[in-house]
């Protein structure tokens, strides 16, 4: 069996496609895997942070996932790698990791969320990516290392001064502005269209250009993760 893995929008992303995404966080059926792909949507926004979603749910809906052609990303709560490693191990193919300010920081998230020798992840045998057959664990951490999205989550103004040191981190794939906690931590709750939070997006964009401008491999990728909201945010932003 090939060790191959696949991960739609990782491809997509690599082939400077649109990849889109769709929160998940109050249901806790397996169907909505299916009902999500054949929407279009390329991945799911599976949200261990703020919803109640169990281990258990993301790990039924990583796997059915998996059979529908869409990619399973578990955002986790900040330096909970015990539940990002197990969600990893059980279906997911990426994580979401919040509230990340440094590169020093980046760099312990990617070393606990990638196998050697990238990262320092234990190998938990071979799970639902393979359709649970047997794989060569080798070739499957390999495979895994390189289908898995490491997403680091900026959202203080120390995250967004430090972006580009950020997205320099080996092993770190997406940007993506938590803007709800950005605003409260400027002092100005809920104000999505404030210039300053335009400022930041354009600084988080500008800082994975110049990481992906600089990198001739396709086996290191960094991108800016944008909302609908965001994205209105910068048209507006460059409107005359």
């Amino acid at each position: 069996m090939p060790a191959a893995v696949r991960n739609v929008a990782r491809e997509k992303l690599e082939q400077g496609q649109l990849s889109l995404g769709v929160g998940v966080r109050m249901t806790r059926s397996v169907e909505i895997a299916k009902a999500m792909a054949v929407a279009g949507f390329d991945w799911l926004f599976l949200d261990m942070e703020h919803g109640v979603m169990s281990l258990e749910a993301c790990a039924q809906i990583s796997t059915a996932a998996l059979d529908a052609g869409i990619a399973p990303i578990a955002r986790v709560p900040n330096g909970e790698y015990a539940i990002a490693t197990r969600a990893l191990d059980n279906g997911a193919l990426g994580i979401v990791m919040p509230h990340v300010d440094s590169a020093e920081e980046a760099r312990e998230v990617v070393n606990r969320l990638k196998y050697p020798p990238v990262g320092h992840r234990s190998m938990g045998g071979i799970g639902p990516h393979y359709g649970l057959r047997s794989a060569s664990s080798g070739e499957a951490a390999s495979a895994l290392n390189a289908a898995n999205l490491t997403v680091v989550m900026l959202e203080t103004p120390a995250a967004i001064a430090n972006a580009e040191e950020i997205a320099a981190v080996p092993g770190v794939d997406v940007l993506l502005i938590g803007t709800n906690d950005l605003c409260a931590e400027m002092g100005i709750h809920g104000d999505f269209g404030n210039d300053r939070v335009a400022e930041a997006y354009q600084t988080m964009i500008s800082a994975a250009l110049v990481i992906a401008v600089g990198v001739s491999s396709m086996t290191i990728v960094k991108f800016a993760a944008l909302s609908a909201d965001a994205i209105s945010l910068l048209d507006a932003e460059r409107s005359p």
